[in-house]
């Protein structure tokens, strides 16, 4: 729950637009909250307004229009400097609370026209390093596929099979995979709709290995009993409520160890990685469409998948018709 009771004012109408007006997701306005409030706090500090250096104890409801109108963006950049040095932030932390903060005074000046002067306008986004994805090879998204089936170790085994067989082919996000509703299958057309990022609705093609995989776990699915405002959930857990994302984090942790793979190397997310990158090397898929499949609203962030391994860059120096002078 979002403390709304220790916000200023404008604080919680700026939320509130963010929920109604930009359709952002609970969780989003979660860490917008949690950025904006740290910022605010650092504020009382930077403006010698408290005498509290333990940002839990530093309060900002008091933190009025007029301070705010203080603010300029080299109060800013401060800030942003006080999470690099001292806060060791990543680059790509630091680049979320400064979209955060944008969009905070951009609402302020622009939408509320509560400011007459937006110091955050100029306000440019730390530079973020492009590390290439970690992914599985075919060859062990096959044997993770093959491990997962096995049915005398796990009774879950159908369940867990077309979880797995979800990721790996349609490279979805883990909350959308949980949020699947049957209704939202069709099955005769070999499509589904989930509800991706800012609760943006998105179509995802199923291929003949997902329908089969769904199918074939739909006749062991729990038909009684069920937890009520889970009756539509395709996935259920053992208590026969919706599958959590802890659970399915677990299961992807345990059949990853079964196949022999690095659990500290790959994650559920990874897997995401590892359809979009098997997609793009395999399938000659254009980027465009992979970055409507994958839900990405800006094509750069798809083109990290755009990456050639090692091995084809190798083969490709060995092709050079001056290799064997």
């Amino acid at each position: 729950m979002i403390p709304r009771e220790d916000n200023p004012d404008y604080l919680n109408a700026f939320l509130d637009y963010s929920i109604t007006i930009l359709n952002k997701s609970p969780n989003t306005i979660k860490e917008c909250n949690y950025d904006i409030a740290n910022f605010l706090k650092y504020m009382k500090i930077y403006f010698k307004m408290t005498d509290e250096t333990d940002y839990t104890k530093i309060e900002i409801k008091d933190f009025s229009l007029e301070d705010i109108k203080r603010i300029t963006l080299e109060d800013i950049h401060s800030y942003i400097s006080y999470m690099a040095t001292e806060l060791r932030s990543k680059a790509t932390t630091r680049a979320r609370k400064v979209s955060s903060i944008r969009v905070f005074f951009n609402y302020l000046a622009v939408k509320a026209k509560l400011i007459e002067i937006n110091p955050a306008q100029n306000l440019e986004t730390p530079k973020l390093e492009r590390r290439v994805p970690k992914y599985l090879t075919l060859d062990d998204s096959r044997k993770l596929l093959e491990v997962t089936c096995d049915e005398e170790s796990n009774r879950n085994a159908k369940r867990d099979y077309a979880i797995i067989t979800l990721f790996l082919n349609c490279g979805m996000r883990l909350s959308e995979l949980v949020n699947i509703n049957i209704k939202d299958i069709k099955f005769d057309d070999c499509k589904m709709t989930v509800i991706g990022k800012g609760n943006k609705e998105r179509t995802i093609y199923l291929n003949k290995a997902c329908i089969k995989a769904i199918n074939e776990y739909l006749e062991t699915r729990p038909k009684e009993r069920i937890d009520f405002k889970s009756k539509d959930a395709l996935f259920l857990s053992e208590r026969r409520e919706r599958i959590s994302n802890r659970t399915v984090q677990h299961i992807v942790e345990k059949e990853l160890r079964q196949a022999g793979l690095d659990t500290s190397k790959y994650s559920t997310h990874k897997l995401r990685h590892t359809a979009a990158t098997l997609m793009y090397q395999y399938g000659n898929v254009d980027i465009r469409a992979l970055q409507e499949l994958l839900g990405h609203e800006s094509i750069s962030t798809t083109e990290i998948y755009t990456h050639v391994e090692n091995t084809q860059v190798r083969n490709a120096v060995e092709s050079n018709p001056l290799a064997d002078l």
